[in-house]
Parts: C-alpha cells; structure tokens; sequence
C-alpha cells in the first residue's frame, strides 16, 4: 500500500489478491524527474526483469526519456527535462 500526496491530490495505491490481478493495458506510469543519474537509476531498476520499450536516451524535448514495463506487467515512462 502506499499514499502520494501532492498539494490537494492524493494518490493510493495498493496490490491486489491473486485472484483479482489482472495486468493494466491502455495506460503508463510517469515519472517527471530533474536529475539524470536519477533517472538512470529508477529506468534500470524499473527495467530489470521486465522489458524495455524504448531505451532511455537524450530527445529533442529531454535529457532522457525512455519506456519500460516493469516485471509485474506494469508499463513506465521516465522523462527528465532539459538541462537549465
């Protein structure tokens, strides 16, 4: 279980009983971070026992941004902006 809490919002989220889980299609979690090595880290973790999608490397709108899904199905965006 977890809680996020940004201004007003509040994110939750938890696992599900076996019976219950089904894996997401039709959507991606996205991470917005500003420090590269960072974003690194988090995509190669993310990663590890799942599936790349797009490898994390520099775009014209980001220093990185990759697509990976994570290895309970779970399918992730990292984006890390442009350097200031």
């Amino acid at each position: 279980h977890a809680c996020l809490t940004a201004g007003e919002l509040i994110l939750m989220g938890s696992d599900a009983p076996p019976d219950w889980h089904s894996t997401p299609q039709g959507l991606s979690v996205s991470l917005h971070l500003s420090d590269v090595d960072e974003a690194e880290r988090i995509f190669t973790a993310l990663a590890d026992g799942g599936a790349i999608e797009m490898p994390l490397g520099k775009t014209f709108w980001a220093e990185r941004f990759g697509m990976a899904t994570d290895r309970y199905g779970i399918p992730w965006m990292v984006n890390c902006g442009p350097e200031e």
